[in-house]
């Protein structure tokens, strides 16, 4: 089966940067660590599937670890990378290393590594392009010196290497008041020389933030960070996540490197303006990721936040289609992911893979180091410590009115359903469903509640199922709801259809 998060339930890989190699997709980004204190914790690794089967994804190991930077620290984090293949045939690896205002590079001669430190992006002198840890800096220099961020590498079919980065946050934010000088307005691109490390051409903004919007295509959908490029058809798409922060967008020009404009948004983790909607679907938080075509099938990669903090990040993957105009319709967040097809309705089903889940109160948006009030919300989570193996992931804390959407189900014959519960609740669980454009939140029109599967936990892990007194025939992609309601709190770990 193939699910969202697409990867096994104990791994945490955000920032996913797809590519198709021969005839597999490869998958690389940051490293979350379970319960982490800040992101990116762990070392990078790869994932690749093959592309006939996107649910047999093969761990590729380690393929470069932060010991190997000679500035790093015990406490350095690497954040999110890209890769390329050099017009030498080698693989470059582009990553910043925490808050450090210069990007770094690793080269490899296979795709998946194991990659060697190359040394920092820099100017024809030799020098780091960005500011050298320590250094002073000029009154007069101050804000013309870019913070090298979320690196985007691209080689055109001619050659020419273009460098992708920035950062650009809220105008009136704290981290912007505390870096005052950098080039904080925006996305820059730097042409490189093929040594694949040194300027051929000095940084140039390309996307705007938000201080230098007025008079541009991207009001309301600023430049936040997330940089990724990608040539379709002759054109070239600018992919990056916005200042609103939970939703990828994308950018078209004719050329790599100015003119473009705002091209519309590929996919938000709260589902924020799908077909029209306002009401968060699903915890938010940040994201980032970019496009890939697999097969013929278009889709886009983008991340979850789990735990309830955007520490500890999942990778999740949806279809998406482009009209012949090149524009592409904001995808839905599901549960099935990769698949080609909905789920079947039959079997059982673990409760990790809800697509949207709230409280009584809704949904609401994670900020970093936590966020108090999300102790009263459902969330993602695991047990022990992070891990590479025995993935136990469930959904924790669902009390009163709180409910685990799952999308979509394939037609068929629903006769009743089993779920597996434990903490310490009593009350039922409510089975809704509803066609596809349908919502749990919308009320019985638009989601029908089929059954009432009676719960009684204190303690330990509990089947509670339920056989319906008149069988349901649902004759189209179906999505389908869990509510509990009752006293207490209890964790939602698997469901079937019986």
């Amino acid at each position: 089966m193939i699910y969202n998060p697409y990867l096994p339930s104990w791994e945490y890989i955000p920032d996913g940067e797809p590519y198709v190699y021969e005839d597999r997709l490869y998958v690389f980004g940051s490293h979350d660590r379970f319960n982490g204190t800040i992101f990116c914790m762990n070392d990078y690794v790869c994932w690749s599937a093959p592309v006939k089967d996107l649910g047999d994804w093969r761990f590729e190991g380690t393929i470069y670890k932060k010991s190997q930077d000679p500035d790093a620290k015990e406490e350095s984090i690497m954040q999110a990378p890209d890769v390329a293949r050099g017009v030498d045939g080698r693989f470059y690896l582009y990553y910043t290393l925490g808050l450090v205002p210069f990007m770094a590079v690793a080269v490899s001669k296979s795709l998946t590594g194991p990659y060697e430190y190359l040394g920092r992006v820099q100017d024809r002198n030799g020098l780091p392009v960005g500011i050298r840890q320590g250094a002073e800096i000029p009154a007069s220099l101050e804000g013309r010196d870019l913070f090298q961020f979320d690196p985007g590498i691209f080689v055109d079919e001619d050659g020419r290497i273009f460098l992708y980065s920035g950062f650009s946050p809220d105008a009136e934010g704290e981290f912007r008041a505390a870096c005052k000088k950098y080039r904080l307005d925006g996305a820059y691109v730097m042409e490189l020389e093929p040594d694949m490390h040194t300027l051929k051409k000095e940084p140039v903004r390309m996307i705007p933030g938000v201080s230098k919007v007025a008079g541009t295509s991207f009001a309301g959908h600023e430049f936040y960070e997330a940089s990724s490029m990608r040539k379709i058809g002759g054109k070239y798409y600018f992919i990056y996540s916005s200042i609103l922060s939970h939703e990828l967008c994308y950018a078209v020009s004719d050329r790599p490197d100015r003119d473009f404009v705002f091209g519309g948004v590929l996919v938000s983790n709260g589902d924020i303006g799908y077909q029209g909607n306002t009401i968060p679907q699903n915890y938010m938080g940040n994201t980032h990721g970019s496009l890939v075509n697999v097969d013929g099938q278009w889709y886009v990669f983008y991340h979850r936040q789990t735990n309830r903090h955007q520490y500890s990040r999942q990778g999740c993957a949806e279809k998406i289609y482009m009209d012949e105009r090149g524009h592409f319709a904001q995808a839905e967040i599901t549960s099935c992911g990769l698949s080609r097809k909905p789920m079947p309705l039959v079997g059982q089903y673990p409760a990790y893979i809800a697509c949207n889940l709230w409280s009584k109160e809704g949904a609401m948006t994670y900020r970093n180091g936590g966020t108090p009030e999300a102790e009263r919300h459902p969330y993602l989570t695991q047990s022990g410590i992070d891990r590479e193996g025995d993935g136990d992931q469930y959904v924790a804390n669902m009390c009163q009115g709180a409910t685990a959407g799952f999308k979509y189900f394939s037609p068929g014959k629903l006769t009743g359903a089993a779920v597996w519960i434990s903490g310490d609740g009593e009350g039922c669980m409510e089975l809704r469903c509803a066609s596809k454009g349908g919502k749990a939140a919308e009320g019985e029109e638009s989601c029908r509640k089929v059954a009432e599967i009676a719960v009684s936990v204190h303690g330990g892990f509990c089947k509670f199922q339920e056989y319906l007194h008149d069988v349901v025939f649902l004759e189209e992609p179906t999505a389908v709801y869990f509510t509990y309601q009752g006293t207490g709190a209890v964790n939602f770990h698997e469901f079937a259809f019986i």
